[in-house]
């Protein structure tokens, strides 16, 4: 059952919202589709397509800069201009909705002439040397330089900064200087995920793009989703870059250097190194990361799977506290895992702060448990261990950097690489990625289970999560309810999804649980509604429902990612980022979850042993209540 939550007034000025003609659904009404002759070819293409979209049919190129296909239109660049007969002036194709027979021409000496003096332009205003650029030959404005024979600055090339680069996030670092001006970040953080952190202040000349009252970004409301790094054209947007400070831990002996991996680096590193989106390199990975130095090499999904235990065992408690205890529970328990999502709660719904599982992310777990267990385990002092976590995103760097992450007595993560600064350090070692010897995870976290998986994508956490709780309850197999034990009902790229499951059964209390319930009878006959929304607009839907008594207020529990599409789609991935190359990068999650031997987090040999051996008091135990849960912070959307 999939429910849409009802509309709510949207933070995006109108200025920032789409604006676009509405294409016909159906080709055979009268009216449907409409011819149009681009370079001397005919093809007919629904009403209001854009002339750049009916290029694309034809296989014809038309270049951009500010276009992007997850924002809406902006035609602020003008890099996309062609003639259009009849037109007194160039006109911009990503703007120009098709609503009668035209002729376009694409490649004429004037609209050539006009995109290289637009590129001329462009760079008379952008400071800085491409080879000391973190975007250096994968910069569209360069790749537009190239293309269009800019081989000198035809009208001049700043000799200084006009800005200061910031960097006082511990995610995003920005340098106004490289800005073009597309505003590709101001839609992607107004539009996309309506935080609203920037905007075009200054008109003419003046225009730039800044924060509230020009403050620092570390100081203004931010959820460091990294978002607007994977939408930057150029390197006026980049991550908080740890690279150099994890190469001279590799290189002090007295350091002990690990790293753990997450789902969805893995599968989408292998496009950094040429090869198609949705190219798994999981095992080729492990190779890479010893031959750069790393001392040991962790699978994150091992804290994924503890995390289900933990997160799962708090749902059943908050249960049992509203329907057997008749007290007041925070319902629904929303995820913790996303660090975006956790900030954006902070920020516009403190008052919801308790309905947060205390779960740490899988991030934060382990690096606890590697500065106590692991640190105890192979007789090192934790003080001589530096942890180092590959993620997806950007905000795992804030993450890490909280100051309540710290319970194993030290900061439990030291540094937060992305994916695209992993990368980087394997190109700076000479590999090549893709043509590595597969090796396996490291003793004594190597054995992962589909559930870890599988919180790449959005709805991952969800799946994982009811694959061991149907089963710890009602005692069946999950493959009984679903087939394969996949719970497709919460896959998927819908901005929001709803499932209803009855509990028609239940089953013996399992002994890993004993210590906290006697019996799930006050389970029986109750009826699971959970949710699933990914981006923060459609958590900002979710959010409003729930204050004004809507159907997601009747929810149990709901899996929020703050990126658009979950982690895979996180701000740390490789540019670009497309609903293809994200559905692609899905399919390779999925992939490689059905090719695991054990698919459920409770099923874990390795989680099940460190119940038995640290954690002993079991899943919400005091030591693990201790080492694997957190508190949050009331931030609100005001700032001093």
């Amino acid at each position: 059952m999939n429910a849409k939550p009802p509309a709510s007034p949207r933070r995006a000025p109108a200025s920032q919202q789409a604006q676009s003609v509405a294409v016909a659904e159906c080709p055979t009404d009268l009216g449907g589709t409409v011819g149009i002759t681009i370079n001397g070819q005919e093809v007919k293409v629904p009403l209001g397509t854009t002339i750049l979209d009916a290029a694309r049919q034809v296989g014809i190129r038309i270049p951009t800069l500010c276009h992007h296909p997850d924002l809406c239109v902006a035609g602020v660049c003008r890099i996309c201009v062609v003639e259009v007969d009849g037109q007194r002036t160039l006109q911009a194709a990503c703007a120009y909705p098709v609503m009668s027979p035209i002729q376009v021409h694409t490649h004429t000496r004037k609209v050539r002439m006009a995109r290289r003096h637009i590129v001329d332009l462009l760079l008379s205003e952008h400071y800085g040397h491409c080879y000391a650029c973190n975007r250096n030959n994968a910069c569209e404005l360069q790749a537009l330089a190239r293309e269009y024979g800019v081989d000198f600055f035809r009208f001049g090339h700043p000799e200084r900064p006009a800005f200061e680069i910031d960097h006082s996030s511990y995610s995003v670092v920005r340098d106004n200087n490289k800005c073009v001006l597309c505003r590709r970040c101001v839609r992607t953080c107004i539009d996309l995920q309506e935080v609203g952190t920037i905007e075009v202040l200054g008109r003419g000349s003046a225009s730039h793009i800044a924060t509230f009252l020009e403050k620092p970004l570390g100081s203004v409301v931010c959820i460091n989703c990294g978002q607007c790094i994977n939408r930057c054209p150029t390197g006026a947007l980049r991550a908080n870059d740890p690279t150099d400070e994890v190469w001279e831990a590799i290189h002090d002996p007295a350091k002990h250097v690990v790293i753990q991996t997450a789902p969805s680096p893995r599968a989408a590193i292998g496009e950094s190194f040429g090869e198609p989106a949705g190219t798994a390199r999981t095992f080729e990975l492990n190779t890479a990361l010893r031959m750069c130095g790393f001392d040991r090499v962790f699978d994150t999904n091992f804290a994924a799977d503890l995390t289900i235990l933990e997160e799962g065992t708090e749902l059943l408690l908050r249960l049992q506290k509203a329907l057997v205890r008749g007290e007041p529970a925070p319902l629904p328990q929303f995820t913790s895992c996303s660090p975006g999502w956790v900030k954006y709660l902070e920020h516009f719904y403190p008052e919801y702060l308790l309905n947060l599982s205390t779960a740490k992310s899988p991030q934060q777990m382990f690096g606890a448990i590697i500065k106590t267990y692991y640190a105890a385990r192979e007789g090192l002092e934790p003080k001589d261990i530096v942890t180092v976590a590959l993620m997806p995103c950007s905000a795992k760097k804030f993450e890490c950097n909280r100051p309540e992450m710290d319970d194993s007595g030290f900061k439990d993560v030291d540094y937060g690489l992305t994916t695209r600064e992993l990368a980087k350090m394997i190109r700076e070692t000479g590999l090549d990625l893709p043509r590595l010897p597969r090796s396996d995870f490291d003793a004594p976290f190597g054995t992962a289970t589909g559930s870890g998986v599988i919180f790449g994508a959005t709805g991952g956490v969800m799946e994982a999560a009811l694959r061991t709780v149907l089963e710890l309850v009602a005692g069946i197999k999950v493959e009984d309810l679903f087939e394969h034990a996949d719970i497709k009902p919460v896959r998927g790229f819908e901005g929001i999804k709803y499932l209803e499951l009855p509990i028609t059964r239940v089953g013996p209390v399992p002994p890993l649980l004993a210590h906290l319930f006697e019996s799930w009878d006050f389970l029986k006959g109750a009826t699971l509604k959970v949710a699933v929304a990914h981006g923060t607009a459609n958590a900002r839907k979710v959010m409003e429902d729930i204050k004004r008594g809507g159907p997601f207020s009747q929810c149990h529990f709901i899996e929020v990612m703050g990126c658009p599409g979950g982690c895979l789609g996180g701000g740390g991935q490789p540019a670009p980022t497309t609903p293809e190359i994200r559905r692609a990068r899905a399919q390779a999650i999925y992939a490689e979850d059905a090719g695991y031997a054990v698919r459920k987090s409770h099923e874990n040999p390795d989680v099940l042993k460190i119940y038995r051996e640290f954690f002993t008091e079991g899943p919400c135990g005091a030591r693990s209540h201790h080492l694997l849960h957190t508190h949050y912070t009331e931030r609100g959307r005001f700032i001093e």
